[in-house]
């Protein structure tokens, strides 16, 4: 098997499991920095929905796509779609899910709780 430089470990990195993804969190001043990989068939209202208890995410998403395809879908019946390579946000109020048959590498920034204001981001 080849070695892929997009999943290898990252040193600095401390790693967790939620609601079937793999998170590397790193810090970079003020800002987080995460490799979340998204299993193919992974869905947001599926997966996470009862994790959280709310009936979609209220977390902005800012970041580049490196592989893969996401879907997102907002309560005005709204949908977007995103391959990569792309920069991507994704605005709070949405269920998302991984398109076709490969996994989603996503490259996300974010501020914590403060994701929305200081990036720009509101509900959509």
């Amino acid at each position: 098997m080849q070695h892929d430089p997009l999943l290898a470990p990252i040193r600095e990195a401390t790693t967790k499991q939620f609601g079937g993804l793999t998170i590397d969190l790193g810090q970079l001043g003020a800002a987080r920095v995460q490799r979340i990989v998204y299993p193919t068939g992974w869905r947001w209202s599926t997966n996470v929905r009862q994790l959280v208890g709310t009936d979609r995410c209220r977390h902005g998403h800012a970041g580049f796509l490196a592989r893969g395809r996401l879907g997102a879908s907002f309560a005005d019946g709204s949908t977007v779609e995103h391959a990569a390579p792309a920069f991507v946000v994704i605005e709070p109020g949405h269920d998302l899910w991984v398109l076709g048959d490969d996994e989603a590498v996503f490259i996300q920034f974010d501020f914590g709780p403060e994701t929305i204001e200081r990036l720009g981001l509101g509900p959509h």
